[in-house]
């Protein structure tokens, strides 16, 4: 699988990652479900599908989290059978970015959460501190969009 990157600065720290973590599937977004790193998806909708799940996930996670306990919620993590999901955030100058993570057996959660603190701090220390310009958070077409790869991810397509 490929890394693919829409901000520059994100390459080396998420490669390191992914390398260190063994993780099979990594993307770095913002909270709004827009990417700026991702490794090991074979199809764009599948990216744009699993961010905007990731998104709304860490969205209601954070708040049960207020609800709860006073503060967000600021990581997840789910333990299926074959593989496993790890959701956390990463504190940047700009703001909060979205760590999304799928491993299987050859990693641990233990492993990823390790390689995560050293993630952070690589995203740390590379993120520009004023957000850069570029494309809308949104796309024009995102809700039409996002409408018909739910329907397509849970078969009503």
């Amino acid at each position: 699988m490929k890394l693919s990157v829409a901000a520059g600065w994100v390459e080396t720290p998420l490669k390191q990652f992914v390398d260190d973590a063994r993780v099979e599937i990594a993307v770095l977004m913002h909270p709004s479900g827009q990417v700026l790193g991702q490794y090991g998806f074979a199809r764009s909708v599948d990216v744009m599908t699993a961010c905007a799940l990731a998104s709304a996930i860490h969205a209601t996670s954070a708040e049960l989290g207020r609800q709860l306990e006073g503060t967000p919620f600021s990581a997840l993590h789910y333990m299926g059978r074959d593989r496993q999901i790890f959701l956390g955030a990463i504190a940047t100058q700009s703001g909060t970015l979205l760590l999304l993570a799928v491993f299987d057996r050859e990693s641990s959660l233990g492993l990823v959460q390790l390689f995560l603190e050293e993630f952070r701090a690589r995203v740390a220390a590379s993120a520009p501190a004023v957000p850069t310009a570029g494309p809308p958070a949104l796309a024009e077409n995102f809700e039409r969009d996002l409408n018909r790869n739910l329907a397509q991810l849970f078969g009503r397509a």
